[in-house]
């Protein structure tokens, strides 16, 4: 799954520009440390359709302006048909791959916006032609590196969950530092929540497992939930009724592999 990661200490000539807090850095402008590789793949003609007759209206350009919500959802319906989504929770998804969850999910959530981050073209393509064969409205995609859109696009407390599921655990030591869950993109996250709103990981490695479980819970703006709902997981949580399992971590499951989901909430 695609996904990203903050920037390090690798300084270039680019000026700095103002950070969503409003505050401009003294420091150069740092050069990103990407989470994500671009996969090569090939758009079928089904996904070139989709991008063409759905583009439009599901795909919300970068800018480096903060969303307008309710003009991005304009139009969108809940699970009535009829209810407007004016006002409804949000949630930042990072990195859905090939879409199927995502769809998945917002089927189950109807009621729930969703902004879906990912840099694969073909992905794109194939979440906009699941949301023209399922009829979902509740999602906008913007396909752009994920850390970008939250520091120039997302408010602060703008958010009520975020999901990130399975990203890339970049098995290697040396390669450690290019994982998406290290502790400055939680920073920005957490101070993009609302109080209350929630944070979701899952991974089925179990060293990164830990590694998020630690990054997470040296957030002083996140608490773990499973902590006091089930003590006896040791901070991880039971998967959320939302999430399906997908092929890929049923066959997982099959061959005894395991899959942990973290869901810490903003206070």
């Amino acid at each position: 799954m695609s996904t990203q990661l903050p920037p390090t200490e690798a300084p270039t000539e680019s000026p700095t520009p103002a950070d969503a807090e409003g505050q401009t850095p003294a420091k150069p402008f740092m050069r990103t440390i990407k989470s994500f590789v671009k996969r090569a793949g090939r758009t079928t003609t089904g996904q070139a359709k989709a991008f063409e007759e759905l583009g439009p209206k599901f795909l919300l350009p970068y800018q480096q302006v903060a969303i307008n919500f309710e003009a991005a959802y304009a139009g969108s319906t809940g699970a009535s048909g009829s209810k407007s989504l004016r006002n409804s929770p949000i949630v930042l998804e990072i990195g859905f791959g090939m879409g199927e969850a995502t769809a998945h999910i917002a089927g189950v959530l109807p009621d729930t916006r969703f902004l879906c981050c990912e840099v694969h073209e073909p992905g794109v393509g194939a979440l906009l032609k699941r949301i023209g064969e399922q009829n979902i409205n509740n999602i906008r995609i913007c396909a752009h590196d994920a850390v970008e859109v939250i520091d120039h696009m997302l408010p602060l407390e703008s958010l009520d969950g975020v999901h990130i599921f399975f990203p890339d655990p970049w098995h290697k030591t040396k390669h450690n530092k290019r994982r998406l869950i290290q502790s400055p993109l939680v920073a920005k996250l957490a101070r993009r929540l609302k109080v209350g709103g929630y944070l979701h990981c899952a991974t089925d490695w179990q060293p990164y497992a830990e590694q998020i479980l630690e990054v997470l819970s040296a957030e002083p703006l996140l608490k773990n939930r499973a902590l006091a709902t089930n003590p006896e997981l040791n901070g991880y949580a039971p998967k959320p009724h939302y999430r399906p399992l997908t092929k890929f971590e049923n066959r997982g499951i099959k061959l005894g592999h395991g899959v942990w989901d973290l869901v810490f909430e903003r206070v």
